[in-house]
């Protein structure tokens, strides 16, 4: 099964499902899930843009409204976690998780499902400690505190996902896992973001309930985004009693930009029995069953119950209970397509709304929820909010200090991230997409097999052999400039994945450059080129159309321009880069020091 995994989407599903039909030409596969792992930006109309919580002049409708009215489909897949940039009002409609559009699933809160055989979970939002403890005690129309708020992870999730047993084979969190930084190129990461140097040092860089959750499920993969850098590390878990020694496989990747490594592709082993069809989590169910006690819309703080309360505090479902959610939903976990409309979609003939006049919508059940709730037995947040009457008599928990769900979290020892690429949205650059796919049959044995990275372009008169690339090790995508190069070598898939068979501790993989005509068009709001401070540009010369693709009956493809089109120079006054454009891409002479 090919899996895409997709960093920070920022509403451009229109690029995005583009990348990903162009990689299934190029490499002759088909991919059957694509994960997106936050800042999706379900935006249907100009109420849900004024529910996002960034500045008004980053208020764009982008793609996804085309797609909840039906002009548009999603040509695979797509399950998607919340991240810090969402219109929340809409993704507040599913707390459980839901079709937000056709083919296009959010997993809620939090959440688990089956596709394949593969058991995925994830967690939406990012950690932020004073709100860690609250119930979700916000709806629309949000203050300007509470439109921050609304996507703060709970300490309710993360209490039910630590209840889970049995092997999880994909986790998805917005931001990383605290402390995942020293299970990877630390040193590349600070070169690449030198401002993060000082909350790595005092490990406060990430999320301490995602670090809770990966000490605790253990999965085989894990991706995050929301930090806007690629970053790959291996973490080695401590088996307690147990011969088998398990290790997650985490990547965070960029936002949907161009040369920006934002896309991923992966093959993944799943179940050949298993139909390829969205699936609710038996045992996920149930732990939503059991827990709907535990939920709060109260801005007090609340605590999850642990060892020396009064009352239980174990929730991993017995076989019993499992068998109750079974008959409930009588053996069927299939997912219903049971996607409705619920609000009016944004009419682009009116041209871009004025933010400034626009207001908040009010709070909106959806059917999806109604039914799943109705089903289970459980609350729906905005349905209390609204005055709705519980299912359940709450139970506030007293804090003893025994529960390690909760962190033991206060307001004085939480520290928020100062990490300017949270409400920086603008920093775009006019060139191509650089996308990677990378098919790793088997984790690696070491750690410096998975992030000493080297660049797969080279400067060369002749094309690589196989067993040139072979020894390259893992790739990034990142380009690197040269005045002798040619052309950009890139290996056959296929070639790839037979000699990846040969040796569990190499991950064969391919870079694709994917040409502005073929795969990325910037919207009409979007600028062509971002100028930061005092600059002068000369204007480019005329390029070539199209580029001349042969694929020789070797192990590698070669991707010419005839002619060579000539070299664009910049220079920027801050930091004084020098940037070359050639063969429509956009790269610094920089790039090759953070390779080396």
């Amino acid at each position: 099964m090919y899996i895409a995994v997709e960093g920070c989407a920022h509403g451009q599903l229109d690029t995005i499902y583009r990348s990903v039909l162009r990689l299934e030409e190029m490499h002759k596969m088909k991919v059957d899930l694509l994960i997106c792992c936050g800042d999706f930006q379900s935006v249907r109309n100009e109420q849900d843009l004024k529910c996002m919580a960034v500045p008004a002049k980053y208020m764009e409708m982008c793609d996804f409204y085309r797609y909840y009215s039906g002009e548009a489909k999603a040509p695979v897949l797509t399950i998607f976690i919340g991240g810090n940039h969402e219109a929340s009002n809409y993704l507040q409609e599913f707390p459980y998780g839901g079709w937000v559009a056709p083919n296009i699933y959010y997993m809620g809160y939090a959440g688990v499902v089956n596709y394949g055989g593969l058991r995925i979970g994830g967690i939406s939002g990012i950690y932020k400690g004073p709100d860690y403890l609250k119930g979700h005690c916000e709806k629309s129309p949000y203050t300007g505190e509470t439109v921050r708020s609304v996507y703060h992870v709970r300490n309710l999730e993360v209490y039910r996902l630590k209840q889970l047993s049995g092997d999880v084979d994909i986790f998805l969190s917005h931001d990383w896992p605290r402390g995942i930084y020293q299970h990877g190129n630390k040193h590349r990461l600070l070169q690449r973001k030198q401002h993060f140097k000082a909350e790595v040092e005092n490990n406060t860089l990430g999320s301490r309930a995602a670090e809770d959750l990966l000490k605790k499920l253990q999965p085989a993969y894990w991706f995050s985004g929301h930090l806007h850098v690629k970053f790959p590390a291996l973490v080695k878990h401590k088996s307690e009693g147990s011969e088998t020694k398990k290790a997650t496989k985490f990547l965070a990747l960029d936002k949907c930009l161009p040369r920006r490594e934002f896309l991923q592709v992966l093959e993944v082993s799943h179940n050949p029995s298993k139909d390829l069809s969205l699936e609710y989590d038996l045992e996920w169910l149930t732990i939503l069953r059991m827990t709907n006690h535990l939920l709060s819309t109260e801005s007090r703080v609340t605590y999850m119950p642990g060892p020396g309360s009064n009352e239980r505090y174990d929730f991993t479902p017995t076989k019993e209970e499992l068998e109750e959610t079974r008959r409930i939903f009588r053996n069927n976990l299939t997912i219903p397509l049971a996607f409705t409309r619920t609000a009016s979609v944004f009419n682009d003939s009116h041209g871009k709304p004025n933010m400034h006049t626009v207001s908040m919508p009010r709070p909106q059940l959806n059917p999806q929820t109604i039914t799943l709730c109705d089903k289970l037995g459980i609350d729906d947040p905005v349905s209390l909010l609204l005055g709705g009457r519980r299912r359940t008599s709450p139970k506030h928990v007293e804090y003893c200090g025994w529960n390690d769900s909760d962190l033991n979290i206060t307001l004085e020892n939480s520290k928020a991230s100062l990490n300017p690429d949270e409400a920086e949205m603008s920093d775009e650059y006019d060139g191509d997409i650089i996308m990677e796919i990378r098919v790793s049959p088997d984790p690696p044995k070491e750690v410096d097999d998975l992030v000493n990275e080297v660049s797969p372009i080279k400067s060369s008169s002749r094309e690589l052999s196989s067993e040139d690339f072979i020894s390259l090790g893992p790739v990034s995508s990142s380009p690197r400039y040269h005045k002798e190069r040619v052309g950009l070598t890139l290996s056959s898939p296929k070639q790839a994945l037979g000699s990846a068979s040969s040796s569990s501790a190499l991950e064969t993989s391919s870079t694709s450059s994917l040409s502005e005509n073929e795969s990325y068009q910037a919207s009409p709001s979007r600028n062509s080129q971002v100028k930061r401070g005092s600059e002068t540009e000369t204007p480019p010369t005329s390029r070539t159309p199209r580029d001349k693709v042969t694929t020789p009956e070797t192990s590698t493809t070669t991707i010419e321009n005839t002619p060579t089109p000539e070299t664009t120079e910049r220079t920027v006054s801050d930091g004084h880069k020098k940037f070359k454009r050639r063969n429509q891409a956009l790269y610094t002479i920089e790039d090759d020091k953070l390779v080396e």
